[in-house]
């Protein structure tokens, strides 16, 4: 009969893994006990020496306190001993008040032995004690007299310091007792010098060095590390980190949650994308019924600008325009970011191009829906179909083609169809159901940046979170700031910014990059602390990008290669932050490794003094985009003969840059063989020298050309040809199968059977 199996719980077999993490764990207690064992036995040690040489102390203060007992005992018996002689000797006074000497007898004793002999007055004889040895190591005391021996003054006893000076001499190469340890928790920012965590530690710097040095290490006491390296020194030496980064003063500035019992519905912030020339801006001229694209130098839109309109449901819209210009892709980007919904506009009578294939590409990355507005139906070549079946091409799939994408045909010129397209935004937000919290504090972000000569710095700030109101302290990247006013799109001045509200601010300390985040901070204090912050950021990241001093092999061989790379400086100034940053961008493009632009400078506003000092410093061209040099500056760059060039369209100013490139590049050597000749005597004439006599046997040999001398298939000589006569005239030109006379310049060694090879060089001007 089978056995039934036993109750209980099957225990599971350990893995290898957990075999030998529990291995590594039996080894590491052995360590961990071993080290112990071991501090105990150099604890117990150094403890045994210490009551070792405590008690040998002891043992030698009581053996000095013994002698001097008994050197005390001894002179206190001679001072006793010294008195009784003295008494003893000293003259004594009989009954009639006379002195006798001493040993004299009285009157019945004299009457008894007869008469006594006359006595001298003899003086008591002088009294001569034992001199006193000093002792070894002891001053010489002087000479011992009865004053001094019956004085009560104490004897010198050895000094506090001379006391410590021995003990130090005893101790001295023994091993020193180790302090009690205290563990303290260090805080340790991003970087931190070497002197500053050994001052946090309570440790001397030069054990820290030497921890340093053993892991390969060589630095000095200013040096700075890096907080991993000073955690694991501090975790060594039986410390606690707490690690801190410079970033936490940007804590609770962004990202904060809204409260969901406050949250309300906000407009939706759309933004309109393309290719140039497609008719975004006049797409949103005709919503607006106003007439920007009038004010655009060149037709193009150069700026990002922020609108906002109210649609036939009543809700606000607040639309973005971007440029469509290749060089504007930083632009288009940020307007990706900070949109709700994007428009796609696609003309009608082109197709599917760069920038178009671009906005796709920002938006998805945005995470947006997309709308996609068809302008231009009303010309006689518009085809609506083809945009329609080229943008299946790019994963975008309209409505009327079984997609989800909705779509509009549009016409900004004849306004068709425009209260469709914001019924379509209208019906997208919904979807979408956005909300937001209008009563904590703003949060935006800057749409574009200028410095405008009468009012300041100024700001276009789209509030994405919160209410911005006047008198608000505000931080966009390293400006700040008190919020002196605001004015919306049509220039009227507004006391308060709600969510999805774009606004012009005033009173920021400069302009701010485009694409900075704005918030809304407590304090002055605050705001000062952020910025020093990002400024010490900026600061680095100049250094870093200025200089590498050191780098990879690769970095070397690559600045070898570019050592001989010529460099035309620029000092960009532009009117809004955004042109300049695509001034840059694009001209960054058009270097390759024999010639660059490199910008010395670059701001927002007009040209300045200190502009035009620089660039006479660093012998730069000035550019002006949509700004002009004021008056001060005009004359300084007149007398410094430094040039400004003026500019409203973005492309005429690369075309210069990259023609004005295109001359510092060297121009092309290509050679064009002209013939061969062969010498076949050479004569020796006076007032000339050698002349060859050749025969033209391919091509011709014209004056003035280059020429190799060939000999036995080397090259011996390339020069040019001095003499070129056929018979006894000067020609210019010999042909094939002619016979002429030919003379180098200074060249003399010809022979023949000499193979002379005639060629002419050609320079070809290069474009970038």
């Amino acid at each position: 009969r089978p056995v039934p199996p036993r109750g209980g719980m099957v225990l599971r077999t350990l893995t290898e893994e957990e075999r030998e993490a529990r291995a590594r764990a039996l080894a590491g207690a052995k360590t961990r006990e071993e080290e112990d064992r071991r501090r105990a036995e150099l604890d117990a040690k150094i403890r045994n020496e210490k009551e070792a040489l405590d008690r040998a102390d002891r043992e030698a203060a009581e053996a000095r306190k013994r002698e001097e007992d008994a050197r005390r005992a001894q002179e206190a018996e001679s001072k006793r001993k010294a008195e009784e002689e003295a008494r003893r000797r000293l003259p004594q006074t009989d009954a009639a008040g006379q002195r006798r000497p001493v040993g004299a007898t009285t009157g019945t004793d004299d009457a008894a032995r007869g008469p006594a002999p006359r006595l001298r007055n003899l003086a008591p004889p002088r009294q001569v004690l034992p001199a006193r040895t000093p002792r070894s190591g002891e001053k010489s005391r002087g000479r011992l007299t009865v004053a001094n021996a019956t004085s009560e003054q104490e004897d010198r006893t050895r000094s506090v310091a001379a006391f410590r000076r021995r003990t130090q001499r005893l101790t001295r190469g023994q091993v020193a007792e180790q302090k009690e340890k205290i563990a303290r928790e260090i805080v340790v920012p991003e970087t931190i010098t070497i002197q500053e965590l050994a001052n946090r530690m309570s440790e001397r710097a030069v054990d820290v060095i030497r921890m340093l040095m053993k892991q390969g290490q060589m630095v000095k006491i200013n040096d700075a590390i890096d907080a991993d390296t000073a955690e694991l020194i501090a975790q060594e030496l039986g410390h606690t980190v707490k690690r801190v980064s410079e970033a936490d003063v940007e804590e609770g500035l962004f990202d904060e949650p809204d409260d969901e019992e406050n949250m309300e519905p906000r407009p939706p912030v759309v933004t309109i994308m393309g290719h140039v020339d497609h008719g975004k801006t006049s797409l949103l001229d005709a919503i607006r019924s106003a007439s920007v694209v009038s004010g655009e130098a060149g037709g193009i839109t150069q700026h990002i600008g922020a609108y906002q309109v109210i649609a036939p449901s009543g809700m606000p819209i607040t639309f973005i325009d971007t440029p469509g210009h290749a060089a504007f892709t930083a632009m288009r980007a940020r307007g990706a970011k900070v949109t709700d919904i994007v428009v796609l506009v696609v003309a009608a009578d082109d197709s599917v191009m760069p920038q178009t294939i671009e906005a796709i590409s920002h938006a998805r990355a945005a995470k947006v829906p997309i709308i996609v507005a068809i302008n231009k139906i009303d010309k006689a070549d518009a085809k609506p179909e083809r945009v329609r079946s080229e943008l299946l091409h790019y994963d975008v799939q309209v409505e009327s083609m079984g997609g989800d994408t909705l779509e509009v045909e549009v016409s900004a010129t004849k306004r068709i169809n425009l209260d469709r397209l914001l019924e379509a935004i209208d019906l997208q937000s919904e979807v979408l159901d956005l909300k937001a919290d209008a009563d904590r504090a703003a949060d935006g972000t800057v749409i574009e940046a200028r410095l405008d000569r009468g009012r300041g710095p100024v700001a276009t700030v789209l509030v994405q979170k919160g209410s911005l109101i006047v008198g608000d302290i505000v931080v966009a990247g390293t400006a700040w700031g008190r919020v002196r006013a605001m004015l919306d799109d049509q220039g009227e001045t507004v006391d308060m910014a709600g969510p999805s509200f774009p606004v012009e601010l005033l009173g920021l300390s400069s302009a701010p990059e485009a694409g900075d985040r704005l918030a809304v901070v407590e304090s002055e204090a605050r705001a000062r602390e952020v910025v020093e912050y990002r400024e010490g950021l900026r600061r680095e990241k100049l250094a870093v990008r200025g200089g590498q001093a050191r780098g990879t092999l690769a970095d070397m061989m690559s600045q070898i290669k570019t050592a001989n790379r010529k460099e035309m400086a620029l000092v960009i100034k532009g009117d809004v932050q955004g042109s300049v940053e695509a001034i840059i961008a694009t001209l960054d493009k058009l270097g390759n490794d024999e010639v660059r632009a490199r910008v010395v400078h670059s701001g927002v506003g007009g040209v300045t003094e200190s502009d035009v000092t620089l660039a006479q410093a660093s012998n730069a061209v000035i550019l002006g985009f949509n700004v002009r040099a004021h008056k001060e500056a005009r004359f300084s760059a007149e007398q410094a003969g430094v040039e400004i060039r003026y500019y409203n369209i973005i492309y005429n100013l690369v075309d210069d840059v990259k023609a004005t490139m295109s001359g510092m590049l060297p121009p092309t050597l290509r050679e064009e063989m002209l013939g061969n000749a062969m010498i076949l005597e050479v004569f020796n004439i006076s007032k000339i020298g050698k002349v060859a006599g050749c025969r033209i046997t391919d091509g011709n040999v014209q004056r003035g050309a280059g020429v190799r001398l060939i000999r036995d298939n080397v090259v011996v000589h390339e020069g040019k040809l001095s003499t070129l006569k056929r018979f006894k005239d000067e020609v210019k030109e010999v042909l094939a199968g002619q016979e002429c006379g030919m003379a180098f310049e200074s060249y003399q060694d010809m022979r023949q059977g000499d193979v002379i090879e005639c060629y002419r060089v050609h320079e070809e001007k290069r474009t970038l």
